[in-house]
């Protein structure tokens, strides 16, 4: 089974999540998508809403697409989360899966801040998909992209193709994805919520109705 992981504050999901999520899915033929709401991050999260408010959200916004599911893995564990103990709990439950860890541009290029960042390259693929405001020139900097050259990460930014790999460490690899470029942002529709404003056709209608009735970001 190849199964993609996507984490995430949610706070709240959006279509850009979900649209950016079925992209991913399509180009590398997917079996699911697990949505992975943050547990207690070691990363300071302004006005994030309670986890089970956001599980919540997550759950009611992926209903209808049999592909993706959500877990609780991360609200579940005490302390502080940090994605190489949730990939490791993970490949113990799937045993056979081959994984695909999603992250935009902006997330891999703070990979080496994160716990054990080599171990884990070695338990997943990692999916760097674009994101508004970033290009993939900007993963030049990156150590983990010494081998790629500027020339070639210029070349797919402005070409048609919409999905490159290179080797990563431990067998596993670092897929680029251009996707559709829904510039959502959770703190812009927060904004919105709380001076009063529409977020229709940001998110999913029953999302914003649990929003609006559990007066969430008020």
């Amino acid at each position: 089974m190849k199964l993609g992981i996507f984490g995430g504050t949610f706070n709240p999901i959006h279509y850009g999540h979900l649209r950016a999520a079925e992209e991913v899915r399509g180009m590398h033929k997917l079996d699911k998508i697990l949505f992975i709401p943050s547990g207690r991050t070691p990363f300071k999260k302004p006005e994030l809403a309670s986890g089970r408010r956001r599980y919540e959200m997550t759950k009611i916004a992926v209903r209808g697409n049999p592909s993706f599911d959500v877990s609780d893995i991360e609200l579940k564990r005490r302390g502080v989360s940090y994605t190489v103990d949730t990939l490791i709990s993970l490949t113990g439950k799937y045993k056979s899966a081959e994984f695909f860890l999603i992250l935009g541009i902006d997330a891999f290029l703070d990979l080496p801040s994160w716990k054990e960042p080599d171990k884990l390259l070695g338990l997943a693929n990692i999916v760097v998909i674009s994101r508004p405001g970033f290009s993939f020139t900007d993963l030049a900097s990156s150590q983990y992209f010494k081998g790629v050259s500027l020339k070639t990460l210029r070349r797919f930014d402005k070409g048609d193709k919409a999905s490159m790999s290179f080797k990563a460490g431990a067998g596993s690899k670092i897929f680029l994805c251009r996707i559709t470029g829904l510039d959502i942002s959770a703190s812009g529709a927060r904004r919105l919520i709380r001076s009063g404003k529409s977020i229709k056709y940001l998110l999913p209608d029953s999302v914003e109705s649990y929003i609006i009735s559990n007066k969430i970001y008020k």
